[in-house]
């Protein structure tokens, strides 16, 4: 009798804890892997990390979203949110006119030479039709800007689309931590 209450105390414990633990994966935390290169050299291909389900998404911050032209998980950098106006020139960004430094950007800028340039020059409105980023949307591009189908090409993606916003890399062990 005895044995019986601790093994039905036992699978209790076990099933509240899947709850829990249920719980939070879907409505909270939830662990992902990076595929690709587009986010280089940021977040390398075969990363592994933790997203934040309910953090709220501002400019710069990474995201996990729903691929609009792929069955798969696409992660970038949203580089503008509702309302703004992105312009690239001269492989400088400008959101709303003003001049922003992309310190992520800077190893690679590191390997330019000459007249090359990161990021080709364009305008929100030639890359996507629209003046401003609508509401509820976002405008994303990989760090790796040579090599990232983001929304130069497949064009802004929905609020509802993204998973959730990265926040650490939990592997390559050696790199452990916050993400720039």
């Amino acid at each position: 009798m005895k044995i019986k209450k601790e093994m039905l105390s036992l699978l209790k414990t076990l099933v509240i804890a899947a709850v829990i633990i249920t719980g939070i994966r879907y409505f909270l935390f939830s662990p992902s892997t990076v595929l690709g290169e587009s986010m280089s050299p940021t977040l390398e291909d075969g990363n592994m990390v933790m997203i934040s389900k309910i953090s709220e998404i501002q400019r710069f911050d990474k995201i996990i979203f729903e691929a609009p032209d792929a069955d798969e998980n696409y992660v970038k950098r949203v580089i503008g949110v509702p309302g703004d106006s992105i312009k690239m020139k001269d492989d400088v960004l400008y959101v709303n006119g003003k001049k922003y430094g992309e310190p992520y950007l800077k190893k690679a800028k590191q390997n330019l030479t000459g007249d090359e340039r990161l990021t080709n020059d364009f305008t929100l409105k030639e890359v996507t039709g629209k003046e401003k980023v609508p509401k509820d949307s976002y405008f994303v591009m990989g760090d790796n800007r040579g090599n990232s189908r983001d929304s130069r090409v497949i064009g802004f993606i929905s609020k509802d689309s993204v998973i959730g916003k990265v926040e650490f890399r939990y592997f390559p062990f050696n790199e452990i931590g916050g993400i720039e």
